[in-house]
């Protein structure tokens, strides 16, 4: 079994010295100026990913969703997966065996859905999609979410959209921050005790520098217990985990304009689930599953301005992850399954302003992957103990204003694949403002892409052995890649920046949508009763829908933001219902002040209505409903104090019914401190 502790090659001794000695020397971050943050406005936010140029929320011509930094610290969130909760249209799935959650966006599934750390990819401990939940809200400036098919601006994957999470810049001087909470999940502790500390967490960074060199260290600790409804029982369905990650960036301004960066990055897990197995006569027996995860990741990259007219921007990434599980009962232990992938890519784009109202952005990205994966000591991939692909990519955007109300932005990227050779994904986004320049300002937004995903190195190479639980997955070396067609349609309004109303409609087309299906015939072959499973170009998909958002600075401290998304989601080749995707989702935010100086209180209301889990026979996931209370009190510039409720009407899945998927943990109490510190 591997033990729940931390065991890694720049493991326990780097990763964990590391942590001491960043939360050693931080004090303490430059102090915040509550009366600025009050003032600031979520439309005049900027953002990066739809256009790849700085714009403000208000007047970007790609539709985008921000996570604040403001956000972040009033929600006291941990994890990316706890910044993304609240994203009006956007659903966290947990992860089929796994203690993490995957994004869904307009009714595309995470497999469907690229995520990126300040524009560059990462590898995902599933094959294909990214666990969010493993990435700590440390040194994080804000998360930016465009939804709809932008494969024309970040390539293969990016079919359901992108969620780019930026980091903040490094500022001269010396400066600190430490946050810690701890919570309880009361009598569904693991312990059984209801004052039992469930879950807690342990942040912290530092940043010192000069004009021309500045260095930022930083590392977080996030440990939980699990979650138990039935402590007195075996099975447990929050998973105990520990999660440990180290960043560090080192900036280079040698002259004005011109930037060079490096970064060292680490994260660990150790996570164990307990289930019971079935045996025939009616027994049963207890088992564990115990998985340790490493990722290494390093990038370096630079920011140049070559004239006053073009920029020059670069990034070189390389990423290994090894994802180790190992499986248990009382008398031995099974499957240990290894699994080994790497990244890496190097990219580069230019960005030349013509004209005044012209811009084009000119790019390339080389791309390299490889996987291996053992079962006891044996491949588990066909004909080759290693499979590998590469890509090279050309891209180019075409930004032209022609006057004051119109802005066009076209795109296009061809890709050469190693495996499945030329693909190409046009993009064409629009802006258009009624009233420019005045206080009310009307825009209408419109957006048309292709999108296609080629299959990745689990699906055509990977043999999944549970022949134990009665069944086998068998990767297909002979898929093809899948493509997509998305049409987005918005109008919008804002008011002086602080009131706004936006409605968008989507459309999204799919064409063959790899999906598991049953092989009858290799099923007979095999003549030991072990179901086969194989990956197929088999289905035809479309979700479409509209999502609404509104927001009112009311005053300073005060702001009611809300969120409507309609979704329907059909598999066209049945004709039924495609699963796990709810109808309805509303989401709605409020945050105020009290009579207590410094003191400032938030809610958050998340809804969903029912979801399909079975279109055959008719199974339906109910909706439900979840509240956040979180409490903040500033005592000062460089001490904060918080406290929160997580799902206060304590709303659960009913563990005994298979066909509910609502949230797995129940209500949970917490409270910490902030402490920063500056010269």
């Amino acid at each position: 079994m591997i033990p729940l502790t931390l065991r890694s090659s720049f493991s326990s001794c780097s990763l964990s010295g590391s942590l001491l000695l960043t939360l050693a020397l931080s004090g303490v971050v430059t102090p915040a100026m509550a009366a600025n943050e009050e003032q600031s406005h979520y439309l005049d936010e900027i953002v990066v990913t739809g256009t790849r140029s700085a714009r403000t929320v208000s007047d970007t011509p790609v539709r985008t969703e921000v996570v604040t930094r403001r956000e972040l610290e009033k929600t006291h969130a941990r994890s990316v997966a706890d910044a993304l909760e609240d994203v009006p249209g956007l659903l966290l799935r947990n992860i089929h065996g796994k203690a993490g959650q995957e994004v869904w966006l307009q009714g595309i599934n995470a497999d469907r859905v690229l995520v990126l750390i300040d524009g560059m990819p990462m590898t995902a401990t599933t094959g294909s999609s990214v666990d969010v939940s493993q990435l700590a809200i440390l040194d994080v400036e804000r998360i930016e979410v465009v939804k709809g098919a932008v494969s024309a601006q970040y390539g293969s994957a990016a079919m359901g959209g992108v969620i780019n999470v930026i980091t903040r810049q490094v500022e001269p001087g010396l400066a600190g921050e430490l946050t810690m909470d701890v919570g309880s999940y009361g009598d569904q502790n693991p312990s059984g005790d209801h004052w039992d500390v469930g879950r807690h967490s342990l942040r912290g960074g530092v940043d010192l520098g000069n004009d021309q060199w500045r260095l930022r260290v930083s590392g977080s600790s996030q440990e939980s217990d699990g979650i138990d409804p039935q402590p007195d029982t075996w099975q447990r369905p929050g998973d105990e985990y520990e999660r440990n990650q180290f960043n560090s960036r080192l900036t280079w301004l040698p002259q004005a304009g011109q930037e060079v960066f490096a970064e060292v990055g680490g994260f660990e897990e150790q996570a164990a689930s307990r289930f019971i197995q079935a045996r025939p006569g009616g027994l049963t027996e207890n088992h564990i599953k115990d998985e340790s995860v490493e990722r290494v990741r390093l990038g370096s990259g630079g920011h140049h301005q070559l004239s006053e007219r073009q920029q020059l921007h670069w990034n070189l990434l390389h990423e290994t992850l090894t994802d180790d599980t190992e499986k248990s009962d009382a008398a031995s232990r099974y499957d240990f399954r290894s699994a080994d992938l790497t990244l890496s890519q190097l990219s580069a784009h230019t960005e030349l302003a013509a004209t005044e109202f012209h811009t084009l952005m000119v790019g390339g990205d080389y791309r390299h992957e490889s996987l291996e994966q053992t079962k006891d000591g044996v491949s588990e991939l066909f004909g080759d103990d290693r499979a590998s692909r590469s890509s090279r990519e050309l891209w180019l955007q075409d930004t032209w204003m022609p006057s004051d109300r119109w802005e066009w932005v076209v795109g296009l990227r061809g890709q050469y694949d190693s495996d499945f050779g030329d693909h190409f994904a046009p993009k064409l986004n629009l802006r258009y403002d009624l009233a420019p320049g005045s206080d009310v300002n009307h825009y209408i937004r419109a957006s048309w892409g292709g999108g296609y995903r080629v299959p990745n190195l689990k699906e055509r190479h990977y043999l999944f052995d549970h022949s134990q639980l009665g069944y086998v997955v068998v990767g297909q070396p002979e898929l093809r890649p899948e493509s997509s067609e998305s049409v987005q349609l918005g109008w919008g309004i804002n008011v002086r920046q602080q009131g706004w109303l936006e409605v968008n409609a989507f459309l999204n087309n799919i064409e063959d949508l790899i999906q598991t299906e049953f092989d009858a015939i290799a099923t007979t072959e095999r003549g030991d009763g072990v179901a086969v499973y194989t990956y197929r170009n088999v289905a035809k998909a479309r979700t479409r829908g509209i999502e609404t958002t509104a927001g009112w600075q009311l005053a300073p401290g005060w702001e009611l933001t809300a969120g409507y998304t309609y979704t329907e989601a059909e598999d066209r080749s049945g004709g039924v219902d495609l699963t796990r995707r709810p109808e309805h989702q509303g989401r709605v935010a409020l945050d105020g002040r009290t009579g207590i100086p410094g003191m400032s209180w938030s809610t958050r209301i998340r809804s969903q209505s029912s979801e399909v889990v079975d279109a055959s026979f008719g199974r339906t996931s109910p909706g439900f409903t979840t509240v956040d209370l979180k409490l903040n009190q500033r005592l000062g510039d460089n001490l904060k104090l918080f406290a929160g409720v997580d799902n206060l009407t304590d709303r659960q899945r009913d563990f005994d019914n298979q066909n509910d998927f609502g949230p797995v943990a129940g209500r949970f109490i917490y409270g910490g401190l902030t402490l920063k510190f500056a010269r």
